[in-house]
């Protein structure tokens, strides 16, 4: 549940985000009677990132076992792929992201009959693009088995996300984006780095892959993946109790880079305030 809620508050103050400083920026600038195109823009990202999640899931429930773990391994790399462009990206973006929305608003609402598309596209994009972020790293975890732990701890992000969007339109709030962008960008390495193990897994039980099946350590009789320890460490590092050979070469090989250019990056201090 912990890793759902914090997922998806990154993800979903990302598109908040975006959506409060165009909104707030329209409004500062005389043109409220556009809000209607940005909220448009948002519930259509929603509703076509929710649909296709909800197809993928039904789809991939109607495979055979094998063809099952090979599509579960491949929704886990692509959740993998999507997490780390957007934790790099957004780190750089964070610099000047408030200039730059509000350049691409003047650009898209310049004389001309496609200015209320333009607007609505520019939204559209945005919030999809955290949207789909956030499918195919739900359905990594969903297909893990989790109960309903995971969609009340994503339900509770997106809640939690809507608040600071709002607050953001208003006003009220003023991000020190370097720092909450670097500590959830730690966090969000760690998790991708123990999707990445879960795949080489998934292509194991798939008949894809059968190499360095070796065991790695046994911690499976001093801390159960089970245990409430062992199911934290689980969900926030990605632990194992008993990983193979492979696993754990795929998860340093993932980790140790990532860390590192994340470390070696450092954007200059930035925040955003839409007052």
């Amino acid at each position: 549940m912990l890793i759902a809620f914090l997922i998806m508050l990154r993800e979903g103050i990302e598109a908040a985000l975006i959506v409060g400083i165009v909104a707030s920026y329209l409004r500062q600038t005389g043109r409220q009677s556009l809000l209607p195109a940005v909220w448009g823009g948002v519930v259509l990202a929603c509703m076509i990132c929710l649909g296709i999640g909800i197809g993928l899931d039904t789809v991939s429930a109607e495979f055979p076992q094998k063809q099952q773990e090979a599509f579960e391994g491949l929704v886990a790399l692509i959740a993998v792929g999507m997490l780390t462009s957007m934790v790099f990206w957004m780190r750089k973006a964070a610099r000047s992201i408030k200039a730059q929305l509000q350049h691409a608003v003047d650009a898209a609402l310049r004389p001309g009959d496609g200015a209320g598309f333009a607007l609505v596209a520019m939204v559209f994009l945005a919030v999809g693009r955290e949207g789909l972020e956030s499918v195919f790293f739900l359905l990594a975890t969903f297909q893990q088995g989790v109960g309903l732990a995971v969609p009340a701890g994503a339900i509770l992000g997106l809640i939690g996300a809507a608040g600071v969007g709002a607050a953001i339109y208003l006003g009220g709030v003023r991000l020190d984006l370097r720092q909450f962008f670097r500590w959830t960008g730690v966090f969000i390495v760690l998790v991708a780095a123990g999707l990445c193990a879960s795949a080489l897994r998934a292509f194991h039980e798939a008949g894809l892959w059968n190499g360095l099946q070796e065991t790695l350590f046994d911690f499976s009789h001093v801390l159960p993946t089970d245990s409430p320890v062992g199911a934290v460490l689980a969900g926030l590092l990605g632990y194992n109790d008993t990983p193979t050979l492979g696993e754990g070469i795929v998860y340093l090989a993932y980790l140790i880079p990532c860390l590192l250019l994340f470390a070696f990056d450092r954007p200059r201090a930035a925040s955003v305030s839409t007052a």
